[in-house]
């Protein structure tokens, strides 16, 4: 998948998959960034249920700014599917911190 497009980004590559899809870090040519973009996993027959969560998602973190939430910076559909472009937080993934370390609220807000 390395190189593929999806509108103005083009994939590096797989950064994990989840309950909805999948997850790509992939590069914004326009303003020479890097992404992460989360694209369904439906495809084009995504279920009116799916595509309602996924948008929820979308609203709802590009309604909150916080160090500890990533920024949205786009939603979309491409030819075969649904897209979420955001920003790129490196780390460590929040199932692995979860099974190392105790979540109480103060390690939370540490991360």
């Amino acid at each position: 998948m390395p190189g593929t497009r999806v509108g103005d980004y083009e994939i590096e590559g797989v950064l994990g998959a989840g309950g909805m899809g999948e997850v790509y870090k992939a590069r914004d040519t326009r303003l020479d960034r890097t992404v992460a973009i989360k694209v369904l996993s439906d495809g084009p027959v995504v279920s009116s249920q799916t595509l309602s969560r996924f948008q929820r998602e979308a609203r709802a973190a590009s309604a909150l700014n916080h160090p500890n939430i990533c920024t949205v910076y786009q939603i979309g559909r491409i030819d075969d599917g649904f897209y979420l472009v955001m920003e790129l937080i490196e780390g460590q993934p929040v199932n692995e911190l979860a099974r190392s370390t105790k979540l109480t609220t103060e390690a939370i807000t540490r991360y």
